[in-house]
Order: C-alpha cells, then structure tokens, then sequence
C-alpha cells in the first residue's frame, strides 16, 4: 500500500509507505500549491479496474500486467520499445492476452484508466507520467502493486541474491504436478509456459497459492508480507552484506513463516525454526547431499528422496532442494516433487542450453554479479574438458563496485586451460560516470594468470575466439539487463555453425583421376561425419592423406579450405 506525492516539476515523485487509507485525499497545503500535490492511497487490488503499466513490456511489469489481466483487469500499457510498423514479440504475446499497448506517448491514457503503474526504470519526463500528474491520476510503483496482490493471495515470496527465478520456477512445476493450480509472477520465462505462446513469466491459478520472485536490489522485498519467505543466499551484489542482512532481517519479520539455507552462513543467521530449514548439517530439517553430475544430469538426495534432473550445478540443487522444502511446507511430499523435477524445462536464460555445433556446447546464463559468473562457470566445466566464458557487465556502477570481487571469484572458478572474454559494459541510459570498463577487469585477471581476453564490441566476439574454439568444449554466455543478449547469444550458435559447417563437396577441386576413388569415398565420409574449426580440419586432413600416401591430395585440399 503506498501513498504517492506528486511534486513541483523538477522533483521526482516521492513514494512513502504509511496508514491504511483507502480513499483518495488532499493534502492540507496551501491552496494555491495545490495543483502540483495529491496524495491517493491504494489498499487493495479491489480499488481499481483499468491500470495503465508505463514500460509494459519490462519483465516484471509484464508479468504484473498478465496477472492482473488474468483476474479480470481491463489493463493496457505503454513501452519505449514499442514503435508503429515494428515487430515486438513481447507486445504482440501482450495483445494475445487482451492487454491494450501503445507507443509511449501518452495516447494510451484515457478518462477510463484509473491507476499508472511504473517501474523504478521510468523517469519523471516519460510523456505518460506528465500526463498522469496533469489529470491527478494515482501512480503506484509495480513492487508496491505486486505488494497488494500478494496480500491478496496465501503467497510463498523466494528471496536471495541468486536463485530466485529459478527457484520460482521449480515451486510452480511442483505445485502444478501435485494438482495445486498455482499462481506465479517472477522475472524470467519458464519454458512449460512459454510452449502455451506465452511470455512465461505469469500465470493466473485457480488456487489460493501464488509464487512470487521478492526482488532485494531496490529494497522492494520489505513490502512483502507472505505466508511463507523462502531466503535462499545472502551474497554482495546490488548492496552491500550489512546493508543486506538488515533488508533480509526485514523480509524474515514480514513473513508468517520462514526457511532459510542453514548451508548458507548468512542465510543462516535469520533461522526461525531449524526443523523448518534446508542444508546439509544435521541441524536442518531437510538434508541434502550424495552431488553428482554428468554433461548436463545432476543427481542427488533429500532427506532420503533421490532426485534426478537435466540440470547442472551444485547452485541449481539447491534451489531444487529450497523448491522442495517449500513445497513440503504446502503439503507436496518429497516424492511428489522429486517427479516433477525429473521433467523440469527450465527457464529462458538461465544455464539454457543453445545448441551444440562442431563440439562446441553452447550455453545462455543470466549469470550477471561475482558469485553467479563463478557458479555459472563451475555448473558447465564437467561438460567439456575445456571452458570458454564470456560476460558483457551491466552499468558502470555496478560494476566498479564489484570489480575487485568480479576477479577474484572469477579467477578461483575457472581452471588452467579455461578463458574468461569480456566485451564492454552495457549501458542503459541515464546518467553514469564512465570511468571504467570491461578491458580493466580483463587486465586485473590477467595479473592472476588467468587467460582472460577483451573484445570491446561483441559482434566480434564470434571472429576473435573462432582459433580458441576445439571440438570438445563449452562456450559459455553471461550477462544480464540488456535487451538484446537473447537475441545475440542465440546468432551465436548460428555463427559457430557456419564456422564448422565444412561442405565437402566444396572443398574438393582435385583431379579426381590421381586419387583412388575407394580413398575418396572414405575421405569424404570422414570429413562429413565430423565438424572441425580451421587447423582441426587440417589436421584431419592430413592424418588422410599420411594414410593414403598421396601428398599432392593434402596440397589440394589444403588450398581449397584456406579459399573457402
């Protein structure tokens, strides 16, 4: 519930959190100031009908926007993406749920709409938030709606500096599979959902449940008062860990039951009740342990449940373990959820497989502060012998902040044969000071003797690493906030195939007299059933002809490859 003070122009708008009002009232200011300040509470998602979200097509206000429309809203909203002839997935799967959206120019706002919703990203001189101050219209932040809808629900709020999407994901498919019809808004796309022509980070249930993902970088994750917390970890990411610790003090006081990660020390710090908690000492009341993972199946147990699922990482058994022991707390037994791990799909860009081409396994992570890059890394070394990693930092505070930490998790995480790329830092906008890059950290890890490599602009990323590139290895993506990255990783695998994709056929402009045509065929089929990168395909070649014993063959192919 919050209470919104529109100001004089050059003042952004304040939000306070205070008093139970449900009614809409003035101020007691001077009359003729009157005009710049109203305050309007909103209590309840019963106070309003006809939302208008500004930057609709942002992944948490989407999928607020998708609840909503879910329960009977009339919603629309605007986005700076958004422009007349131009595709947007996101708009039209928006338009598919009957969501109205329009170019952000303040069209979209009419007599009828009667709630602005915005995000932290939306500034004071957006057209929509003008128009709203002009018409007196209430504006409440998306945290402070998500808020009341969790108010509104028995909600299970997952919190941590890493795992909560995922973890969200996982409850969902568990509660789906037990036959509870769970409600979820979280901030990434869960494949099963996404299969529907959804964007897949909501869903509307029958049941009384709803899952959210409580967001601690802007605080916002106080103002959720739920039926169980779920605190998963406590690392320094948006935040200092004392300034955390506090935030996640809070979020534990606010829920009326709570489990944490008694493995995790911070996380443990804030235990209510042990026998409530996941980890792997004895003291908590869902132990976990047995870790195994080969290529891309990880195995393990709970109290005395064996899970299996197409996963990796340590990080993502435990999130599996933290779904699991919030399930328990609904009335999902441990079986249950074991079941519906082993068919988990996943969510859009977190340890996502791409694709393998040529050897190459090509994998999308989210992966964006120290301890998510190094998890990252760590979850895909025992796919391949060797590990290529490559991060494009989001803000240049962020990422000054966390520049020392960045090198040193980084570093210990990647092994002697293993590269870390960088390109340079994303920036969304805004006012930043620019006095640092993504090549410093580079040089940093370079000082550690780490094979750590800088490509400013990425869409030569694919060229420069092309000769680090074998035919047994993990490419590995990382990186968070911008937009683009899906898109871009995604031209990736295509890239790598046309790197690999040698047509034989094309290659062979001998005389096919001087060779045997028995030794040709089989060449042929060699070289068709296997991809190679530059010198492996040589070298293949070679190997042939050394066999074959017909040197000037080897020189012919050699020319035709090199001219490809």
């Amino acid at each position: 519930m919050g209470l919104e003070i529109f100001t004089l122009p050059h003042f952004h708008i304040a939000t306070f959190t205070y008093l139970h009002i449900a009614t809409f009232t003035y101020l007691h200011i001077v009359p003729s100031l009157r005009k710049y300040f109203i305050c309007i509470m909103i209590s309840s998602i019963q106070h309003f009908q006809r939302p208008f979200f500004i930057g609709v097509a942002g992944a948490g206000m989407s999928a607020i926007a998708q609840y909503l429309q879910g329960i009977g809203k009339t919603v629309s909203g605007s986005d700076r993406f958004f422009k007349a002839g131009e595709p947007n997935a996101i708009r039209e799967k928006l338009e598919a749920a009957g969501i109205l959206c329009f170019e952000q120019n303040g069209e979209g706002i009419t007599d009828q709409t009667d709630l602005i919703v915005v995000s932290t990203a939306v500034e004071d001189t957006v057209p929509e938030v003008q128009k709203a101050k002009a018409q007196n219209l209430p504006v409440i932040h998306r945290s402070e709606l998500l808020a009341l809808i969790a108010a509104s629900k028995k909600t299970i709020a997952v919190g941590g500096t890493s795992g909560k999407s995922t973890t969200s994901a996982m409850l969902f498919d568990i509660l789906q599979h037990a036959g509870i019809d769970a409600s979820v808004i979280t901030g990434a796309g869960l494949v099963r959902l996404i299969r529907k022509g959804l964007i897949g980070n909501a869903w509307t249930g029958k049941s009384e449940w709803l899952v959210i993902e409580a967001d601690e970088s802007d605080g916002s994750i106080v103002q959720y008062k739920s039926e169980l917390g779920l605190l998963l970890n406590v690392d320094k990411d948006h935040k200092e860990l004392d300034v955390l610790m506090e935030v996640f003090a809070t979020f534990q006081k606010n829920s009326r039951n709570f489990i944490v990660n008694q493995s995790h020390p911070l996380a443990k710090t804030l235990s209510i009740n042990a026998a409530n908690d996941f980890g792997k000492t004895d003291e908590a009341g869902f132990r976990f342990g047995n870790f195994y993972q080969q290529g891309m199946q990880i195995r393990f147990t709970l109290n005395d449940t064996t899970f299996q699922m197409p996963l990796v990482g340590e990080h993502n058994m435990e999130n599996a373990v933290a779904a699991a022991t919030a399930a328990h707390f609904v009335g999902v037994s441990l079986t249950t959820s074991s079941e519906a791990l082993a068919n988990y799909e996943g969510i859009y860009r977190r340890n996502q497989l791409l694709g393998r081409k040529g050897g190459v396994t090509l994998i999308d992570d989210f992966a964006h502060n120290p301890v998510k890059c190094a998890a990252a890394i760590r979850a895909c070394q025992p796919i391949a012998p060797k590990l290529i990693a490559w991060l494009q930092p989001h803000g240049y505070g962020p990422t000054r902040f966390l520049r020392n930490d960045f090198v040193e998790e980084i570093s210990k995480a990647l092994r002697p044969g293993d590269e870390i790329w960088m390109s340079e830092i994303y920036y969304a906008g805004g006012t930043a000071v620019k006095d640092i890059s993504a090549g410093d950290l580079i040089d940093d890890l370079k000082k550690k003797n780490v094979n750590a490599y800088f490509v400013s602009d990425r869409n030569n990323f694919i060229t420069e690493v092309r000769p680090h590139l074998s035919d047994d290895c993990v490419l590995l993506l990382m990186g968070a906030r911008d937009p683009s990255l899906e898109t871009f990783c995604s031209s990736l695998l295509g890239a790598i195939a046309r790197l690999n994709d040698v047509q034989c056929n094309a290659i062979i402009f001998y005389n096919r007299k001087q060779v045997p045509a028995k030794c040709h065929q089989q060449t042929v089929m060699c070289l068709r059933a296997e991809r190679f990168v530059g010198l492996q395909l040589l070298q293949k070649v070679f190997l042939l002809c050394i066999q074959f014993a017909n040197s000037q063959w080897f020189l012919l192919l050699y020319i035709a490859v090199n001219s490809k």
